[in-house]
């Protein structure tokens, strides 16, 4: 497919399926806080948030995955059979998952099953890596989540980037990885860790792995770049992987000693409130996180997670 002029994720959607519109893309640009209309309903449609602990010694991460989407009204709340799903992990860092750089691979794929048993016609894991790409999938696992799975594991490419709108308040046009938006649903699973610039990376920084051209920018204004991408992406629902978080030296870490075992998991279809939860574990506040801040500013959802229909769930 050739896209002669940039385009934004609607557009790229109905090109590729054929559609006539999407309710969970939105409507047309142009509100008046310059965010989509869909953008801005991301309030109104976000209904709860699921707090996921694992309690007991020797706990099965796959089967609280399973719990904290069960009470969540289950996969197919999110995925309809037939759907193409793609799943957007951090695991630009060529590194073991007990440094807690990366999504958990337990988790990753404990939700592309779920999928699959909800019906989806394929599973695609994408992110736009630092490392080696071939590097990252080894050392992470997200590798042999793909051969165990079926998943298509996606080599990030720059034949797989193409400009897009993404309308926010500080980016305009920028190159996007394009299999994060051609599929029906989208996935958000990014690991909870430390981050030099931005505090920490959580849901809504996992995106800057969803696109191209010169990433070091964004980090320039990187809050505002950070609150820009999200609405652009708009994921279907947000996982954060909490099991172990990486304190300090984030975001690539290194060493077991910036590591917390926390055993958690938060899932949320409004990804502010995610990231508010998150913030927390680290004995942060919501506030004390620019992009949550503006994120709120923006009506893209709320920092008062205790707002949302919560639930807490235990094994």
């Amino acid at each position: 497919m050739c896209y002669q002029d940039p385009i934004d994720r609607r557009e790229a959607v109905k090109k590729i399926f054929g559609l006539a519109g999407s309710l969970a893309l939105g409507s047309a640009f142009g509100g008046p806080l310059g965010y989509s209309k869909s953008a801005m309903a991301a309030v109104k449609r976000s209904r709860f948030l699921v707090e996921g602990t694992g309690i007991h010694e020797g706990y099965s991460i796959p089967k609280l995955v399973a719990q904290v989407f069960e009470a969540a009204g289950g996969m197919g709340r999110f995925v309809s059979r037939g759907d193409v799903v793609a799943i957007k992990p951090n695991i630009s860092w060529a590194r073991v998952p007990g440094l807690a750089a990366t999504t958990n691979p337990e988790v990753l794929k404990a939700v592309i099953e779920l999928c699959q048993k909800a019906g989806a016609k394929s599973v695609r894991i994408a992110d736009h890596t630092i490392n080696d790409p071939r590097r990252c999938f080894a050392l992470t696992g997200a590798g042999a989540v793909a051969r165990e799975t079926g998943a298509e594991l996606v080599y990030p490419r720059s034949s797989l980037m193409r400009d897009m709108k993404i309308r926010g308040h500080r980016l305009d046009v920028w190159p996007v990885f394009v299999p994060l938006v051609e599929a029906d649903k989208l996935i958000n699973i990014p690991v909870a860790k430390h981050h030099s610039l931005s505090t920490l990376t959580l849901g809504m920084k996992n995106w800057i792995g969803g696109v191209g051209g010169s990433r070091w920018s964004l980090h320039q204004d990187i809050n505002q770049s950070i609150v820009d991408l999200t609405q652009f992406f708009n994921p279907t629902v947000t996982l954060i992987d909490a099991v172990r978080i990486m304190t300090r030296n984030g975001p690539s870490g290194g060493s077991e000693a910036y590591v917390k075992v926390k055993n958690s998991l938060i899932l949320s279809d409004d990804p502010v409130a995610a990231d508010a939860r998150a913030a927390l574990l680290f004995g942060m506040k919501p506030g004390d996180l620019g992009f949550v801040k503006l994120g709120q500013k923006w009506r893209l959802g709320s920092s008062d997670f205790q707002s949302l229909d919560l639930k807490r769930v235990s094994l």
